[in-house]
């Protein structure tokens, strides 16, 4: 049971407007802290990772418990335990609360973007008073509320100025909790490393890896549903498919996104078409991160090679580079960004990427507590999609 006095006192979870993929919500603890549902089977991969893929992994920081709070109007909200919040945060007060129920209202309804920008506006401005120093939610981006759009073909169209998947995912798993379970009901949620917190415009590219992707424990229908998809996709061709993006263009001031359904029916050429996209930044391609991706992604794959008995089923890759070039000609920046941005930029490198192993509610090892079945040897599906990735990648490198 939570008393009154710790809800006060918790930490207001707030969506992870940078989620490209998945389905799990992945929501802000604070600003270099994430946090998601607890599965047994992915804090045993981080409890005994090895030390050679740390670096291609989240940093794991501990367990945290929470518990949905409702409000007289019927809001939803999830609240950390403030016991295991990290130092240097404020408590958010009342009225960062009754603000950020306005936002999420406003997030929902199409016919209110003035209000949406307001409460977003409002509500960054009351987190950065709650949390001295710390941009609780990012003013640099342009923000809109619509839903990604499709054509007649059901093609997505590129009329995004903000990534809407993390609210679609945040959405719905409110909505799953609180038909499930009551408020006072404990959930423990992984505490990880939010690996874009460092880019002032991160481009990120979700891609799910390897030529299977159902668990070991996955029932005869969710494996047949999980083997159509991979045969149906560049799962199969290529060991690799997306499963979400976004890149900031530069001559408009916004991100362009994509998520997993459009990434199920690409042919191989039209993967290759859109890798080539996420590395375009409305003006030009951004030459100077391929050789670094590419660097990457070997030093991953001499890294997966040497993994025996791992199955990274289900997991996913993320390419990560900053959309703000240095000496850039970006779309106009108000002053308040651009005092964030001259701050900024003396220690961003316009050339730096990372790439992150994530989802490992299916990996498995030998001596996992979850272990199911123990294979022999290296992921090949996983080595066979990241060797197409870096062909690919060379490719565009070298103009072909």
């Amino acid at each position: 049971m939570v008393g009154q006095s710790e809800g006060r006192r918790a930490v207001l979870l707030e969506p992870f407007v940078h989620q490209v993929g998945g389905h799990m919500s992945m929501m802000k603890y604070d600003e270099h802290t994430v946090c998601k549902p607890l599965v047994s089977q992915e804090l045993s991969f981080y409890e005994s990772l090895p030390l050679a893929m740390r670096q291609f992994t989240p940093q794991y920081k501990g367990v945290v418990f929470v518990h949905l709070k409702k409000d007289s109007l019927g809001n939803l909200t999830l609240l950390a335990s403030p016991s295991l919040q990290p130092e240097g945060c404020g408590r958010l007060d009342n009225a960062s609360t009754d603000i950020w129920h306005k936002y999420k209202r406003a997030a929902s309804s199409s016919s209110s973007t003035e209000l949406f920008k307001r409460c977003h506006t409002q509500l960054t401005k009351t987190f950065k008073d709650s949390c001295p120093g710390k941009m609780r939610l990012r003013t640099d981006l342009q923000y809109c509320t619509e839903s990604l759009l499709e054509d007649a073909n059901r093609n997505q169209t590129e009329k995004n100025s903000y990534n809407p998947w993390g609210l679609h995912c945040h959405r719905q798993h409110l909505n799953r909790m609180s038909s499930k379970y009551n408020e006072n009901k404990l959930h423990q949620f992984l505490l990880l490393e939010n690996v874009v917190s460092k880019y002032n415009y991160p481009c990120i590219l979700d891609l799910k890896m390897g030529t299977r992707q159902h668990g070991d424990d996955a029932s005869e229908e969710k494996k047949a549903r999980h083997i159509k998809k991979c045969e149906q996709s560049t799962s199969a061709s290529l060991g690799v498919r997306i499963c979400g993006m976004q890149v900031y263009q530069a001559d408009a001031g916004h991100f362009l996104c994509k998520d997993k359904y459009y990434g199920r029916k690409l042919s191989p050429e039209g993967f290759r078409q859109t890798l080539h996209q996420f590395l375009c930044n409305g003006n030009h391609l951004r030459t100077d991160i391929l050789e670094p991706i590419i660097l990457k992604l070997k030093a991953l794959l001499s890294v997966i090679k040497k993994q025996s008995s791992y199955r990274f089923y289900s997991s996913s890759l993320l390419i990560i580079y900053d959309g703000l070039e240095h000496k850039e000609n970006t779309a106009p920046l108000d002053n308040h960004l651009q005092g964030h941005f001259q701050k900024t930029n003396c220690t961003t490198s316009h050339s730096r990427v990372d790439v992150r192993m994530i989802d490992f509610a299916h990996t498995t090892f030998k001596g996992s507590k979850c272990n199911h079945t123990t294979y022999d040897g290296p992921d090949h599906g996983y080595i066979f999609g990241l060797e197409n990735l870096i062909k690919i990648l060379q490719n565009i490198s070298e103009g072909k």
